[in-house]
């Protein structure tokens, strides 16, 4: 008889009976061998049960926590819940479908089914998206290079969007972004906002002034990288346009005519007052301005300290690098936002990045100090006394409730909702002097009060823009008014060489 599994043989009293059995022995019972068997088998069944609980078992196992039965099955993976482009639609087959279909009965309404930029108009309200969706949905299907759009490139590549992006940010970024990347940098706005200048009815005027397109445009994207880049980055990320209202606000352009209504990115008026304020600094107008023309700005209202920040380098953004003592109109920009409307988070970023001279993410006391004495410089050279600096700082540190003491962060200026007080005092004279004029009730009223006001950059281009308009029709009654001056001057005067011509005329008449 012949055992085949080794953990039979280990056993020593089983070795003793078949050793009996194999000398011809028949005392052994058989009865007596299968039960040993059957019970040897039993104790194998448990020790690998007990393997398997063991296998199973978690580490961080809690004590008195009951182990598992024998043979559960392992938890399901959790399931997915990032979804970078989107998240899918419940049976996308059929809704890509419809959406095709659509488009390519669009295309049947023209002349051998190819659309150029201005018929693009049609196909993108076949497909669900806005008005001014239509020059990216046109670059994207080729036609930026033929001049037109086939129905058949246009569905390839809209079937491919469709699969891939499953909402309007993550399709809008793939329309516009360059091949393999999954971010907007500025100059991937340039076609949208060129088409948004040649066909949108309140931007007719411009046709006949082409020289400011380009000027309005770089307005316009510096405003939507200040509001929806907020990495400062220099990339428009999904998660950043999710965030913010640039595709809404895109939208209503198809809506209201008078785009100066829009007072987010696209107003005119906006872009009017910007531009009007830089060209009044840049007075050589080569598009740039040095530490000494921005001075001017206001009358002198910011320090040189605060301006020799700005031109450190200090409030550059993705891998731009700051020229050396000039500042571009796109940078202007930036600037005028920021000092004209502290309240908003980009503009207390872009003045924290000035002031943290050290960039350690936090403004220490020698640093507002350092900014405050120019301050007091200047108020004693009006006559005015300024607050000793123990007692400013005093205040300072109750104005904000920083976390931690003797320390100011970013996130304790953002939260305590008089950023403006306090960047103001340090390198704005007299802004600060007005907030010390001002009734503190009065200014307790402004912080508590709820709901959707303007902000204070809506509030300065409406003041501003109304200001540039009365100068500019005074101007233009004080050239008429000289005009006709000179008119009537003209007619009571002859000049002096027509005078001349006239009385040789006469003397040759006479002596012929």
């Amino acid at each position: 008889m012949m055992i085949k599994e080794s953990s039979l043989r280990g056993d020593p009293d089983l070795r003793g009976e078949l050793a009996f059995l194999a000398r011809g022995c028949d005392f052994v019972l058989p009865s007596r061998f299968k039960k040993r068997i059957k019970c040897f088998k039993q104790l194998q069944l448990q020790q690998q049960q007990q393997q398997q609980q063991q296998v199973q078992s978690k580490p961080e196992k809690k004590p008195g926590t009951p182990p598992p039965a024998p043979g559960a099955i392992s938890p399901p993976p959790a399931p997915r819940f990032y979804y970078p482009r989107g998240l899918p639609v419940s049976g996308p087959p059929q809704n890509h479908d419809a959406a095709i279909a659509a488009a390519e009965a669009a295309f049947t309404e023209f002349e051998e089914e190819k659309a150029d930029i201005y018929e693009m108009a049609k196909i993108a309200k076949a497909c669900g998206y806005p008005l001014y969706w239509k020059a990216a949905l046109f670059n994207a299907a080729g036609g930026e290079r033929t001049g037109f759009v086939s129905v058949h490139s246009f569905i390839a590549t809209w079937r491919k969007l469709l699969h891939s992006c499953h909402d309007d940010s993550s399709m809008f970024i793939c329309l516009l972004a360059k091949p393999s990347c999954s971010y907007l940098e500025q100059e991937d706005f340039i076609p949208l906002m060129q088409d948004i200048v040649d066909t949108h009815p309140g931007l007719t005027f411009l046709k006949d002034a082409p020289e400011f397109h380009s000027r309005y445009i770089t307005t316009v994207i510096q405003r939507i990288f200040y509001v929806v880049n907020r990495s400062w980055s220099g990339r428009v990320t999904m998660t950043e346009l999710r965030r913010s209202n640039f595709l809404q606000t895109l939208a209503l352009l198809e809506e209201e005519d008078d785009i100066n209504q829009i007072t987010d990115y696209f107003s005119y008026e906006h872009f009017y007052v910007i531009y009007c304020k830089f060209w009044e600094l840049d007075t050589d107008h080569d598009l740039y301005i040095d530490p000494k023309d921005l001075a001017r700005y206001n009358d002198h209202a910011s320090s040189n300290r605060i301006i020799e920040r700005m031109f450190s380098g200090a409030v550059t953004r993705g891998n731009s690098v700051q020229r050396e003592n000039r500042m571009s109109y796109a940078e202007f920009v930036w600037f005028l936002i920021s000092e004209e409307d502290k309240k908003n988070p980009t503009s207390i970023e872009y003045w924290f990045r000035c002031m943290d001279m050290d960039g350690d993410g936090v403004l220490s006391m020698f640093e507002l100090e350092y900014f405050y004495e120019e301050q007091c410089e200047r108020m004693e050279g009006m006559g005015i006394e300024p607050l000793p600096f123990q007692d400013l700082l005093c205040q300072m540190l109750d104005l904000v409730k920083p976390k931690s003491q003797g320390k100011i962060t970013l996130s304790d200026l953002k939260r305590c909702r008089m950023a403006h007080i306090f960047l103001d005092t340090f390198f704005n004279l007299e802004k600060y002097l007005d907030h010390e004029q001002r009734d503190p009730f009065a200014l307790q009223k402004d912080i508590d009060t709820e709901g959707p006001e303007p902000s204070d950059w809506d509030k300065y281009a409406s003041e501003e823009y109304e200001i540039l308009v009365a100068e500019e029709t005074a101007n233009e009654q004080l050239h008429d008014a000289s005009f006709d001056d000179d008119y009537e001057s003209d007619e009571l005067q002859v000049p002096g060489d027509i005078g001349n011509k006239m009385e040789k005329l006469v003397i040759s008449d006479l002596t012929a």
